[in-house]
């Protein structure tokens, strides 16, 4: 699992904005860093949208340090952008469909009894402009949030 002080994983992913653009990490490093990369296990669920929806409410933060936060999850970029737009989220949400991403920062979960595999943890990665991974957040518990104010700090450090 990549850790603070590591060189962010690459990689390139459907962007769910409203339309579907391509997304490559590396590509918006120069114009987009700090980059928050807040992975969650599904769209729609209790806990996701809480968090979502925190990262929205929270937005003006992120924006006054010129950050630009991304959601990331399994789902599909159609069903993130009904997503985004049943919770007015204004930020980008990346579709990992292929479960790159979640295994290239080693952050793949199953929920065995729900019959449910192969989904991020509840994570946060700040990423500077250089691609270092500045700040790193990982729970196996996928009730648990992130500390918002520990991420905005993080970010403005990265700034």
């Amino acid at each position: 699992m990549p850790e603070t002080g590591d060189v962010a994983p690459d990689f390139t992913a459907p962007l769910a904005n409203g339309d579907i653009d391509s997304f490559t990490l590396s590509d918006r490093l120069a114009d987009e860093a700090p980059i928050v990369l807040a992975f969650f296990p599904g769209a729609f669920t209790g806990v996701c949208t809480t968090e979502m929806c925190t990262f929205q409410d929270r937005l003006s933060a992120f924006n006054d340090v010129d950050a630009t936060v991304y959601g990331v999850s399994v789902d599909s970029p159609f069903s993130l952008n009904e997503f985004r737009d049943q919770n007015d989220l204004e930020f980008g949400l990346l579709s990992d469909f292929e479960k790159e991403i979640i295994d290239d920062y080693d952050i793949r979960m199953d929920f065995d009894d729900l019959g449910v595999h192969g989904v991020a943890k509840r994570s946060v990665f700040v990423i500077n402009g250089d691609g270092e991974i500045t700040y790193s957040w990982v729970t196996d518990d996928p009730g648990v949030e992130p500390e918002y104010a520990e991420v905005e700090d993080a970010v403005a450090d990265a700034s």
